[in-house]
Order: C-alpha cells, then sequence, then structure tokens
C-alpha cells in the first residue's frame, strides 16, 4: 500500500498516461488504496492540471485526455532514455524541423536525468551512426544544450572558438539565440570583449561554459536573429540573387522551402515566385530546388539556369532515359 501522497500521485499519474481507460478497482488494486481515495487523487491531479476523464458504469473508469495547456509529463527510465537519444541525433545535425525548440526540450530532459540514465543515453548514442547530407557538420548535443540554457536564462557564456582559417580564441558572450539554416547550427550573440554583436559556427565552438552571470538581454539591431544572421553570412561572403517559379500555391512552397530563403511571392493561386540573395554554392541550390518536388523554372542567373539542366540531364541519364553523356 503507498501511504505517501506524492509518490501514490505519481504512480497514478504514470499508469493514466498508458493510453487505455483504467477501471477504478484496477487502480485502487495498483495502488492498494479505496476507491474514494482514487477518486481524491484524481480531483488532485485535475487541480494540478491534468484532464483525467470518468466514465460512468459499475466501475467507472479513468482516462487521461488531451486539455488546454500542456501539463508535466512523467516518463519511465525506458522512455526518457529513448526521448534524450532522439533528441540528441536530431540536435548533433541541424537539420530542418529541429529548431531551437528541440534543443530546449533536451536541454530541460538532460539536467533532470540522473547520472544512471545520462550514462545510458551517452551510450546508445555512441553505439549509433547518424547519416547526414551534404557538409552538415556535427555537433556535440552537450554544446547544444549548454548553449540553449544559457539562451533561455539570459546567462552569459564563455567558450573557445575557431574561426574559419583556424585562428583560435577565447570568447565571453551574452547569447541571444539559437538559429539553424537547414545544415548548420549557429549562435547569435554580443561578443563582450568586441562590445558588439557578433555569429559564431556552433561546429567551431568548444569548451562552452555557463558562467552562472546574469544578464540583461540588449535590443539586436535586426529584431530577429535569423535575419541578423542572414546578413552577417552575406557580408562575410559573394552572394549571388537568383528568381524561380514554383507551379504550386506559395504556402505549400513556403513549408517546403527553408524560412530563411525568404516567403514566396503568389502569382495566382496554382503558382509562385521566389526571389533572395544567397551565397551556397549553386550546385547546393539546384539540388535543394529539385527537392521542394513540383514542376519549377529558374529564371536567373545563368549559372545556376546551367546547373539545374545539367542536373537534369545526368539524372536522366542515370534513369536510363537519354544516352550516355561522352
Amino acid at each position: 500500500m503507498t501511504t505517501d501522497t506524492p509518490a501514490r500521485l505519481l504512480t497514478l499519474l504514470s499508469l493514466l498516461q498508458t493510453p487505455r481507460e483504467w477501471p477504478g478497482g484496477e487502480l485502487a488494486d495498483r495502488l492498494g488504496v479505496s476507491r474514494r481515495t482514487v477518486r481524491r487523487d484524481v480531483d488532485r491531479l485535475r487541480e494540478l492540471g491534468y484532464p483525467v476523464q470518468a466514465t460512468m458504469g459499475a466501475d467507472g473508469g479513468y482516462r487521461l485526455v488531451a486539455g488546454k495547456a500542456m501539463p508535466p509529463l512523467v516518463l519511465d527510465d525506458e522512455e526518457a532514455v529513448a526521448i534524450a537519444v532522439g533528441l540528441r541525433a536530431g540536435a548533433g545535425h541541424a537539420l530542418e524541423g529541429v529548431d531551437e525548440a528541440s534543443v530546449r526540450a533536451l536541454a530541460k530532459l538532460e539536467q533532470v536525468l540522473p547520472s544512471r540514465l545520462r550514462h545510458r543515453v551517452s551510450t546508445l548514442q555512441a553505439a549509433t551512426t547518424p547519416l547526414t547530407s551534404g557538409d552538415g557538420a556535427s555537433i556535440a548535443p552537450e554544446t547544444l544544450t549548454v548553449m540553449a540554457s544559457t539562451v533561455a536564462g539570459h546567462e552569459r557564456l564563455r567558450f573557445a572558438y575557431r574561426s574559419g582559417d583556424g585562428t583560435p580564441s577565447k570568447r565571453l558572450t551574452e547569447p541571444y539565440r539559437l538559429v539553424s539554416t537547414g545544415r548548420r547550427w549557429y549562435l547569435v550573440a554580443y561578443d563582450l570583449d568586441r562590445e558588439d554583436w557578433r555569429t559564431f559556427r556552433v561546429d567551431r565552438v568548444s569548451e562552452p561554459f555557463a558562467t552562472g552571470a546574469r544578464f540583461a538581454p540588449r535590443e539586436l539591431p535586426t529584431g530577429s536573429a535569423a535575419e541578423y544572421l542572414r546578413q552577417s553570412m552575406y557580408r562575410r561572403q559573394e552572394t549571388y540573387e537568383f528568381e524561380v517559379t514554383f507551379a504550386a500555391p506559395a504556402e505549400v512552397i513556403a513549408a517546403r522551402l527553408p524560412k530563411w530563403l525568404g516567403t514566396p511571392e503568389p502569382l495566382d493561386d496554382q503558382s509562385c515566385r521566389l526571389r533572395a540573395a544567397v551565397g551556397d554554392q549553386v550546385e547546393w541550390m539546384a539540388v535543394r530546388l529539385a527537392m521542394v518536388d513540383c514542376e519549377f523554372t529558374v529564371h536567373e542567373p545563368a549559372e545556376l539556369v546551367q546547373c539545374v539542366r545539367e542536373l537534369g540531364g545526368r539524372l536522366s541519364r542515370a534513369a536510363g532515359e537519354g544516352p550516355p553523356r561522352t
């Protein structure tokens, strides 16, 4: 019999999170209490925000249903390990759809994981090899979780950094936001030593350390971390403008392309146009456009038009639909 009320409530919550309906008598037997106590405990869970639905009948049942707000979850060891491994696998590689929210979730979970479970997560991750594409760089999940924690807590962050030419440096920053471009993670932060805003490629960061010193967030010049990163990247590299029309509604194309490319402009109900300035290689842009999975036409620049033409021919030949290239 569970006499400790908090422990009993956690046990009851864990049972109710199983996607099934629990008869009141079965819950009472599991907890070693009376059905009346089960009813009182269910009322306590409701007061805490858990939407427990009761059904009428001889033995009355209980089920946890979807509510208006997200209440705290209770995970068993296996569930916690599975979620942490999944979040680590996604966070370690800047994949589209895995954004800062996922990294914050990983940071919160790992903060409360017991050491024995943290060891299991690390062991499982070390035993797997993720499949990545292109030149997306691998990042230690611990680096991202430390950064996400300092961003959320407005806490100064110290780390070692290696520039593009290999020059090492030590940085003390006020981290503002983590931004994913679809292939890489970047940190937008105020560099205290240089007294200016900077962007840092996270795969070039090492030894991240949360100093514990709090700060009041500064106002970012562009208002948006993504926009600041975009401008910063264009200042550092040679860019080109492109124009593409798609045979699909603008909202469909917007959902299939990275947000940093901009917003497609509707031409009519079934077509749209995208104009943007990018610094990616034309070969990568040709592949990225093909991945949208709809008919499209590249209008400029000429280099991208030619690259798309060559890619189309290469794919046709690979499928046996054209003569071999000599």
